[in-house]
């Protein structure tokens, strides 16, 4: 069982009458390894009704009393993979045999990393840590998990479970409201996602990048011991094949068509503008119109996908950053004595006496924090947002009309003084300014620079 796929964990929950269990078995990730991994408090979050919680657990208690109590051996585990599955011993998939035996090495012996003396204390209090400190003990896991990976990039869905259950049963105050669980585990997953440890260039990571093309621009030379030329003219077959003009404009002109309906296909879309990047990118290298190239491309008008296209040339994701940054730093930017007679802070303090409740009054002072930005770093503030006035920037800038009326305030992002996407919220304002400049290539302006390249450091963790 340890070596099922999540589409062999769902195939036995059908044959057991528990099927109205599988799409959110699918939705974890939950393997054969993970399965076994599953504790009292980890069923009751994947599982809603007490009947299936109790029947699983009855499940996997059977087939854990069957099994040894462990790996009695490494031997033991070669001799018995070499009789039932020959295959696994061969020297093409030996080393994923090793791999799933360091695994069920550390899911018996995972134990939690010694965690810095201020977030001990805090936890000691049993009380459940402010956002920087959460930040805090995730770099911690995400450190100590780096070790037992040997190589790999990424946990897989075993090894996070594992973690996270270590850490809620030593901590279970930090399992909120019966989600810390899930909360935790998006967290730890995010971590990696966006810290990626680099890949060292071996021989084989070399040979993919001469194979995909990283040569275009590169000085190195690469030699690998053993190329022959026929295995060099392999190569070469195998390479993308480029999509010809023709399926080019196919894919412009359904693109355009699309964005006038109302009802757009957004998966399609999606797949569109993947497949046409490189034509949008030599566009925006050789610094064509900008004009002509939401004429052809209008989807990037759309937030959503200006964010995509940022995370397609960044690995990041803009919009989740920029609520990270304005939740962390709003309190401290309305607390400097550089903006507290700020006509922005001004109007801000005569808003939250008309309000009392909580989301309002965090949503205005992250919308004073965002729009004084530009004051906090000594820079030029019409060059990041015209507020009830005219845009004149040439540059990327948002527009912002009744920033603190929740009912009619409007937040708009401009680009050579036309409008381009209507946004929701300063959340949505920010991180649509900040990848407008990194999508389009547009050089920042030198009285903005220390404001833009303050979020840059912290959307890039730099």
């Amino acid at each position: 069982m340890e070596h099922w796929s999540v589409d062999q964990v769902c195939s036995w929950l059908r044959q057991r009458n528990l099927g109205e269990l599988v799409p959110k078995f699918r939705e974890e990730e939950v393997s054969g390894a993970a399965l076994l991994a599953l504790n009292d408090r980890m069923v009751q979050q994947l599982v809603k009704k007490i009947g299936h919680q109790a029947v699983l657990m009855d499940l996997i208690n059977k087939y854990q009393e069957q099994q040894k109590s462990g790996i009695e051996s490494l031997t033991y585990c070669c001799e018995t993979a070499s009789l039932e599955f020959p295959e696994v011993i061969s020297g093409k998939n030996l080393k994923s045999f090793f791999a799933r035996y360091k695994t069920l090495q550390w899911t018996s012996s995972y134990t939690l990393p010694d965690f810095p003396y201020d977030v001990k204390c805090i936890l000691a209090e049993k009380k459940c840590p402010d956002h920087s400190m959460r930040i805090r003990m995730i770099e911690f896991l995400q450190a100590d998990m780096t070790k037992y990976l040997e190589g790999s990039l990424y946990p897989n869905s075993q090894q996070y479970n594992i973690v996270v259950s270590a850490l809620l049963q030593a901590y279970p105050f930090l399992d909120e409201d019966g989600k810390g669980f899930l909360l935790w585990k998006r967290a730890l997953k995010d971590r990696f996602k966006y810290v990626r440890r680099p890949i060292e260039d071996d021989e084989q990571v070399l040979r993919n990048k001469c194979k995909f093309g990283h040569r275009r621009g590169q000085t190195r030379k690469f030699s690998f011991a053993g190329n022959k030329p026929d295995d060099i003219q392999v190569q070469v077959e195998e390479e993308p094949v480029h999509l010809e003009g023709s399926t080019m404009d196919e894919h412009i002109t359904w693109l355009k068509q699309e964005y006038m309906k109302s009802q757009r296909n957004w998966k399609e879309v999606d797949n569109r503008m993947n497949v046409t990047i490189e034509i949008r990118r030599k566009m925006i290298s050789d610094k064509a119109p900008l004009k002509d190239i939401l004429g052809l491309f209008p989807f990037l008008r759309c937030p959503y996908q200006l964010f995509r296209e940022f995370q397609l040339l960044t690995h990041m994701d803009i919009y989740k950053k920029t609520v990270e940054i304005l939740e962390t730093y709003s309190e401290n930017i309305l607390s400097l004595y550089v903006v507290r007679n700020n006509p922005i802070n001004i109007m801000l303090q005569e808003n939250l006496k008309r309000h009392t409740e909580d989301d309002i009054l965090k949503y205005m002072k992250m919308t004073a924090a965002c729009l004084l930005l530009p004051n906090v770093f000594g820079d030029d503030s019409s060059l990041f947002a015209a507020v009830n006035e005219e845009v004149k920037a040439v540059t990327p800038v948002l527009e912002v009309k009744n920033p603190f009326n929740v009912n009619s305030c409007e937040f708009a992002l401009y680009v050579e003084r036309e409008e381009v996407a209507q946004l929701d919220d300063c959340t949505m304002a920010l991180a649509a300014l900040v990848a407008a400049f990194h999508v389009f290539d547009i050089p920042c302006p030198k009285r903005i620079h220390r404001t833009l390249n303050f979020l840059k450091s912290l959307v890039f963790e730099v």
